[in-house]
């Protein structure tokens, strides 16, 4: 069940990713569930992940453990804003 800012938590995903990793607006407006992420994108490697994660959890209020950060929640944009989503406040 997705909460119901999921749209909100979309648009937060697309803003961290375009701050972090400096990617244009136009790119990640473009990006769509499949959009795969770690390992598609030059500008995500290893260390800019940890600085996506602690941008996600300052702008959406959560936390992400360090065991739960794995390739699955990276591999595309879709299950990163899942992954997000299943975080948020209910």
């Amino acid at each position: 069940m997705l909460p119901e800012d999921y749209g909100q938590i979309d648009t937060t995903i697309r803003a961290c990713l375009r701050d972090v990793l400096g990617l244009s607006e136009a790119r990640v407006a473009a990006f769509e569930d499949e959009t795969p992420l770690f390992g598609a994108l030059p500008e995500l490697d290893s260390m800019a992940v940890a600085g996506l994660l602690t941008e996600i959890e300052e702008r959406l209020g959560i936390l992400i453990e360090d065991d739960e950060v794995d390739g699955d929640m990276l591999e595309t944009f879709g299950a990163l804003v899942r992954f997000a989503a299943a975080h948020a406040p209910r």
